[in-house]
């Protein structure tokens, strides 16, 4: 995929998500096959720039290009400073935050909130675009605050007269949060209405449910979010089905112990030990979610203080499971979203 002059490996996205997509996990998707990663959310409060938090959500070292860096706001002027600042800092997209549900962001008028100002979001796209010419600016955001205010049309019109070079949405309203099913027409209707590509994000847990969503929709590409949490290797699957019509096995369970354990030592490197062992755990707990025995794994786990102790216990639980199989067996379904 290509746009704003930017070439992709392909057109599958990680979605933003807060405590999720920092750089060790944007890396990792992007090597199981994802074409762009997008950063956690950083704020455009100038205040919070020198916080522990920012720095690492700005920290892109040794980061596979392109880098996509999101920021959330809602004063235009703080918002052309933030994304001035990220690109001063290596990001080479700029995303604006005009989806995120949580309280915290819509109590201070952000996020999705800013979906019920449309003057307001003419003014924050046009100071984005303006504040960083030559980087190209994108806009996530969902179909409306609620099932009686979609304006997801009106909004894509406002960006792409703003300059907006490409558009994600979340086939849900504010008020859905993440709850029931994402619908597509809005996505399709956008689609059909603006030149810019669209990508559709909601719902997509595997690779036929990505060809469905792109063949009803005729979006440019999909954004994978948190069917990804602990199952990276999605991207390559919907990738191989996309190109082929062909599903691929399941990893093994030997594949998919060398790749949990692979993103621990980079989060330990991240964060530090301290800081590593507490962001490990909700990444342990999804790479082994529905797994054979991964219930009492997760509650042994999760009490664990050290590097070593949090090693060594995930390496039994799967040395223990590959002596049952060679591949990865799952108890359920997975066509439920892992929750965050």
């Amino acid at each position: 995929m290509e746009f704003a002059g930017i070439r992709l490996r392909n057109a599958l996205f990680v979605a933003p998500m807060a405590g999720v997509t920092d750089r060790p996990f944007r890396q990792l998707c992007k090597k199981m096959g994802a074409g762009l990663a997008v950063s956690e959310m950083v704020s455009s409060n100038a205040l919070l720039y020198g916080s522990t938090k920012t720095q690492r959500r700005i920290n892109h070292t040794g980061e596979v290009a392109p880098i996509s860096v999101q920021i959330a706001g809602a004063d235009p002027v703080m918002m052309g400073e933030a994304a001035r600042f990220n690109v001063d800092h290596g990001a080479q997209i700029i995303d604006i935050n005009m989806g995120c549900p949580a309280k915290k962001v819509c109590n201070v008028a952000a996020g999705s909130a800013l979906l019920r100002d449309e003057a307001l979001v003419g003014r924050i796209l046009d100071a984005v675009v303006a504040a960083v010419p030559n980087t190209p600016v994108t806009l996530k955001f969902r179909t409306g605050w609620d099932r009686d205010s979609r304006n997801a049309e009106r909004i894509a019109r406002i960006a792409e007269a703003a300059g907006i070079r490409l558009l994600s949405i979340h086939g849900r309203t504010r008020c859905d949060q993440y709850t029931g099913e994402a619908e597509y027409d809005t996505i399709a209707s956008v689609k059909a209405l603006v030149r810019i590509p669209v990508i559709a994000n909601g719902d997509i847990t595997s690779p036929q449910k990505a060809k469905q969503v792109l063949d009803y929709t005729r979006a440019d590409g999909v954004m994978i979010g948190r069917a990804a949490q602990g199952r990276p290797w999605i991207f390559r699957e919907i990738e191989h089905f996309l190109a082929t019509g062909e599903a691929l096995p399941p990893p093994t369970v030997s594949e998919v112990h060398r790749v949990c354990r692979e993103h621990l030592d980079d989060l330990y490197d991240f964060y530090g030990v301290e800081a590593g062992v507490r962001v490990a755990r909700k990444h342990i707990g999804w790479y082994t979610k529905t797994l054979a025995g991964s219930a009492a794994f997760r509650s042994n786990m999760n009490l664990l203080p050290s590097v070593e102790e949090q090693q060594a216990a995930v390496d039994r639980f799967f040395g223990d499971l590959a002596a049952q199989s060679e591949r990865l067996c799952y108890t359920e379904e997975l066509a439920e979203p892992l929750a965050a």
